[in-house]
């Protein structure tokens, strides 16, 4: 596991042990009697929610995965809600404030759901056209502009889970190089999740009916509309691990991260042995502690993890594939079809 993702799991361990503390241990009332170890509890909760947190993201996530600075606001918005909710009365009502942004941000979750229900039908409509993944086309459309690119890429998984997860929408889509060898493409694995998107819809269902049926009613909602995402996920890593789309080399670390890489900038495609214990921040994509597919680029590439949340901007990759052999050969060909001069 590279640095930054490592470091991105440690913080949101380190934040849930603060505030689930937090809760559990702050007074519902604030007693000071004079001594400042009345206050104890409470001073340590505003040292870890509005200190301790803030810095470690800024540590941990902006600085170890080169995110932008600003995502700063999102440690501190979700400490100011949780104070609104763990901390005594007196202090509470100063963050006061949340729950009057709550309207509007309410009033925003409408606006995006609605967007989003136009993107699916438009996304749906449009499979029919299209040639490729509807990501690919995100990407190429808005690659000179990362803030629009930041915002349209999720919109981009709507449609493309659907396009992935009907084969008739897919029918038309590049034939693979090779697959990644991962989880995901196992019959087995992806039964599991089906299975899991079920029980953990009827039992969110079960628990949260009686207090809020509303409540109850989008949670298992969700769970079960999370089957199209899952079967989506299985298809890509099962069909479309490593795919060549014109000039360009694409590589679905299954669907939740890709990479889009232009051939002409790849200097170099190595077959071998290469352990992640040697380079542990050598990012690799495929299951398992070693690789057989190098990839050395002229132009550093960005791979859009999670969703293209977290881009990173890389010189090498490393590939754990079944065909190593196969995906060396092709590179080759389509560096020398694409390095060719065309006739005039």
């Amino acid at each position: 596991m590279r640095t930054s993702t490592k470091k991105r799991l440690q913080y949101f361990v380190v934040a849930a042990i603060v505030y689930i503390l937090g809760f559990q241990f702050i007074p519902e009332s604030l007693n000071y009697d004079g001594s400042i170890f009345s206050l104890h509890p409470l001073l340590l909760a505003i040292t870890g929610y509005f200190i301790l947190l803030p810095v470690l993201y800024w540590l941990w996530v902006i600085k170890a995965g080169k995110q932008k600075a600003w995502k700063i606001l999102l440690a501190l918005s979700l400490s100011s809600l949780c104070a609104r909710y763990s901390f005594p009365q007196d202090i509470a009502q100063y963050f006061e404030f949340i729950m009057y942004l709550r309207y509007p941000l309410i009033a925003i979750l409408l606006v995006v759901e609605l967007y989003l229900m136009v993107t699916i039908i438009k996304g749906l409509w449009g499979a029919r056209k299209l040639s490729g993944d509807p990501r690919l086309h995100t990407l190429t459309k808005y690659q000179d502009d990362e803030k629009k690119l930041l915002l349209a890429l999720p919109m981009a998984w709507e449609p493309a889970s659907w396009y992935y997860a009907i084969p008739k929408f897919s029918r038309k889509h590049n034939q693979a190089l090779c697959q990644l060898v991962t989880r995901s493409r196992l019959t087995s694995h992806w039964l599991i999740l089906i299975g899991a998107c079920f029980a953990i819809g009827s039992f969110s269902y079960y628990l949260l009916v009686d207090w809020s049926e509303i409540t109850a009613f989008i949670l298992a909602s969700f769970s079960f509309y999370s089957i199209i995402f899952v079967t989506a996920n299985h298809r890509v890593a099962k069909n479309y691990s490593v795919y060549l789309d014109g000039d360009k080399l694409v590589i679905n670390n299954a669907f939740w991260s890709f990479i889009m890489i232009n051939v002409k900038d790849i200097k170099t495609v190595n077959q071998g042995l290469w352990s992640k214990a040697d380079d542990k921040e050598q990012l690799m994509l495929g299951r398992g502690s070693h690789a057989n597919i190098e990839l050395c680029f002229s132009v550093e590439q960005t791979y859009l993890a999670t969703m293209g949340q977290f881009p990173e901007k890389i010189s090498k990759l490393w590939l754990h594939v079944d065909q190593p052999e196969q995906l060396l050969n092709q590179l080759k060909s389509a560096q020398q079809s694409t390095n060719r001069p065309s006739d005039r």
